[in-house]
């Protein structure tokens, strides 16, 4: 078996924008060129997926760039079949790296007769043989329990941390972190540590998926700078409610803070044309045309934390080390 000089990676079609971006970044930690590895991934003209390795990846450590982002399905068998086709060519080591994991909204039963999908998808990703999972900012943190494989989840809070001491500077004193709702509380609370900083929460009540019927604001935020802080932005209902609460409780601004921008139909538009002064997102999903144009949205990189935590999974060395701002604040000098 060869020695291993390096790690290799290769990605699907769900965020290659992300992918070049991590091998370029890896690059420049390693001072030696890093390319993804030549494969086509495509489909038949009856949409089945069909993946082809170009180079020899006998006996080396594999990493697999994809998030399960829109279309879920597509993407995630994309996933699935790269990871086959790495095992039937004799890689060492599997590794997915997932900067956005699908399906992790369905991590128990809510109602009888209602699938565990988390899980299933933890099997089918152990079975097509991938033996280490690289995340970011799990919906559900017990989500790491379903797998039998080690799983790394990395946590937006240290980059968004790093870029409110930027963009806030002077203002510390009236910023206010906000949970949207009590189960994103020990999200909400950590950012706040990381700022020093007071924690405020919006409670909502729902009748169903996707509606909220009523919410309350539990802490005084009069005149405070609101930083609403949660890990995915689907259809921007609830975010942009919760942000037209805090104005007419008296908050000076509203700003948002989320991990994944799902952005499904009306999202956009809805963010544009609330109280919102900014809304910050990671490039976990990649984003839209739509979404580069909205004045109020801006983007941060994530190439930057996960190029680093592949390097550290490669070496056999800490990932838990990047969960500190002490950690980051170097990898992302000059990029905040």
């Amino acid at each position: 078996m060869p020695t291993v000089i390096e790690p290799k990676l290769i990605s699907g079609n769900a965020n290659r924008p992300l992918a070049k971006a991590i091998a370029r970044r890896m690059s420049i930690y390693r001072g030696s060129p890093l390319d993804l590895v030549d494969a086509r991934v495509e489909r038949f003209n009856d949409s089945e997926i069909f993946v082809e390795v170009f180079e020899n990846v006998r006996g080396e450590d594999m990493f697999i760039l994809q998030s399960t982002s829109n279309p879920a399905n597509d993407n995630l068998m994309e996933l699935l079949i790269m990871a086959d086709a790495l095992r039937r060519s004799s890689a060492s080591r599997i590794t997915a790296v997932i900067p956005y994991f699908g399906y992790a909204r369905q991590d128990r039963r809510s109602r009888a007769r209602t699938p565990i999908s988390s899980k299933l998808v933890a099997n089918m990703m152990v079975t097509a043989g991938i033996e280490r999972v690289l995340t970011m900012d799990l919906h559900a943190a017990q989500i790491q329990g379903f797998f039998d494989i080690p799983v790394d989840n990395l946590y937006a809070s240290p980059i968004f941390a790093l870029d409110i001491q930027s963009q806030f500077a002077g203002k510390f004193e009236d910023i206010m972190v906000v949970s949207p709702d009590i189960g994103g509380v020990a999200r909400a609370r950590e950012l706040a540590r990381r700022i020093d900083a007071p924690l405020s929460i919006v409670d909502k009540r729902r009748e169903r998926p996707g509606e909220v019927a009523e919410m309350t604001i539990i802490g005084s935020v009069k005149d405070k700078v609101c930083i609403i802080v949660d890990d995915m932005c689907d259809t921007a209902g609830t975010l942009c409610k919760a942000a037209q609460l805090l104005m007419d409780d008296g908050a000076a601004e509203v700003h948002a803070y989320v991990t994944h921008g799902v952005f499904s139909k009306p999202a956009i538009e809805r963010i544009t044309t609330s109280v919102l002064t900014s809304m910050v997102i990671t490039d976990t999903i990649q984003p839209t045309a739509s979404t580069f144009e909205a004045a109020n949205i801006r983007i941060l990189p994530t190439a930057p934390m996960f190029s680093q935590a592949i390097l550290n999974i490669w070496n056999g060395t800490s990932v838990s080390s990047l969960f500190g701002t002490d950690a980051l604040g170097p990898i992302y000098e000059g990029i905040l």
